[in-house]
């Protein structure tokens, strides 16, 4: 997401700090059982009641369950975010925390705890016993008690948060780095060897007012966390990607000052960049120096490139344009089919000659009401093999499901969508993520809590018998069926 409010009701500023602050007296331990609902920072929060109103959705979609946002989560301040997987859990990231979900009955999901650890976006990622969670909002330290301050503070703090979750139920905050601007999103990818994780680190809205967020900020910062030592995680570059300052901007295209997110493809060496202004493809087989194999731009169409996805065989990438930063009403006639909407592009070329070639748009073929924001977002590919099948949020557009196994012709197969959340007035909400994990899809909702569907289609079914033990969306697999 872009430019929302943040939890306490300023606009987004970013500002970061490099270096690392490893386990010790000023990292306090994470709550591990829900916190009470009367900290300061919750006082004058607006609670969130049950998902309510009308629900539409294809026949093949079967809504299995919904739980709600619970204490401290229900307010309408506490954005529900990100979704990361791990055997039966799914750890759900929140603008205040993360929470911790049992899931190895999906018609039945259980939270197990919440964390109450303040900073947005909570972007999250999981490797073995160890969570990854981002903070990209300017906090007074880099512990869970810490307070907001401005990204003008110069010893403001914000970067990655690592947790041990060896017991789901009582996550253990081992480390913290901080990073330049902050982590909005962050992409995990192992090294070759097994001994270490990588963690791409995008982050943007540099000032010259920041003294932690210094334009031009044409990078990403690069932190390794050795697996055995997950205490001493370093940041062991900040490569430049856009030595010429990639896209200028134009009234309707935003700059690049950085990236939005990355999608990784370890097994094929490859990951594609999302990055405000440019989508680029990446060579990533020096994990601690990815390159910039080709860049492309849609200055006609795409306001804010956002995440991507690859298909299995890594041919094709499926770029998000998140017009309006998530808090707009972008689905309906007058905005068009056009923006606000994915571009799928094939890869030509091998190695160092690969290329993006645009084929088609895809967005969703109903129009929402102006009270509804609504904007492509994040998704996942379903395990088919020999189909190009995604699933994918879309704010309270709701959840579909759509197949580019023909790039020039994408189409939806399936939906979930509930009415406004408030009718009579434009309300943040919706699905921000939905990704397919062993047999069922999963929603994150931002007011609405956790959502289980079940797409039952011939298209889709071979998809069931995908396991997967950890699945981190950006850091996408092979499969097989």
């Amino acid at each position: 997401m872009v430019l929302k409010p943040s939890p306490r009701g300023r606009l987004r500023v970013l500002g970061a700090a490099l270096g690392v602050l490893t386990l010790g007296l000023a990292l306090a331990p994470a709550s591990a059982a829900t916190p009470p609902n009367n900290g300061p920072e919750e006082l004058s929060a607006q609670t969130v009641a049950a998902p309510a109103g009308d629900v539409s959705k294809s026949e093949n979609i079967e809504h299995v369950t919904n739980l709600p946002k619970q204490a401290p989560f229900n307010t309408l301040e506490a954005f529900g975010t990100d979704i990361a997987f791990k055997q039966d859990y799914a750890y759900v990231g929140n603008y205040d925390g993360f929470v911790v979900y049992d899931i190895k009955n999906p018609k039945k999901p259980q939270i197990v705890t919440q964390v109450l650890c303040p900073g947005g976006q909570g972007d999250v990622s999981v490797s073995g016993d160890l969570l990854f969670v981002s903070t990209d909002y300017p906090r007074t330290n880099n512990t869970c008690t810490s307070e907001k301050t401005d990204a003008k503070d110069p010893n403001g703090w914000e970067g990655m948060k690592v947790f041990d979750i060896s017991d789901p139920a009582k996550p253990r905050y081992v480390s913290a780095i901080a990073t330049d601007c902050g982590s909005h999103t962050h992409t995990l990818v192992p090294d070759k060897a097994g001994e270490a994780v990588y963690l791409y680190i995008s982050s943007y809205g540099p000032r010259a007012e920041f003294p932690k967020c210094q334009p031009p900020h044409d990078k990403i910062s690069i932190i390794k966390v050795p697996l055995d030592n997950p205490a001493e995680p370093v940041i062991v570059d900040a490569p430049v990607l856009f030595p010429d300052g990639g896209n200028p901007g134009t009234p309707d295209t935003s700059a690049t000052t950085g990236c939005h997110d990355i999608t990784a493809f370890p097994e094929k060496d490859l990951a594609a960049g999302a990055c405000m202004g440019d989508g680029v493809l990446l060579d990533i087989s020096d994990r601690e120096q990815p390159r910039v194999i080709n860049q492309v731009r849609d200055e006609e169409n795409f306001a804010f490139w956002h995440p991507a996805t690859f298909n299995n065989e890594g041919t094709k990438v499926v770029f998000t344009d998140e017009l309006g930063g998530g808090s707009a009403a972008t689905c309906n006639e007058a905005t068009g089919p056009t923006r606000g909407a994915n571009g799928v592009y094939d890869i030509v070329g091998s190695g160092a000659d690969s290329k993006l070639e645009f084929r088609n748009y895809f967005k969703i073929p109903r129009h929402q009401a102006d009270t509804e924001n609504c904007v492509a977002h994040n998704g996942s590919l379903i395990p088919v093999d020999g189909r190009d099948i995604m699933v994918q949020a879309w704010y309270q557009g709701g959840v579909s499901v759509w197949d580019f196994t023909d790039s020039t012709k994408p189409e939806e197969i399936g939906f979930f969508d509930r009415s406004a959340f408030d009718p009579a007035k434009l309300q943040t909400a919706g699905s921000w993520s939905a990704y397919y994990y062993n047999g069922y899809i999963y929603s994150s909702g931002i007011q609405e809590g956790l959502d289980v569907l079940d797409i039952k289609d011939k298209r889709t079914d071979p998809a069931k018998k995908v396991r997967f033990e950890e699945f981190n969306p950006q850091t996408q697999p092979v499969y097989q069926n």
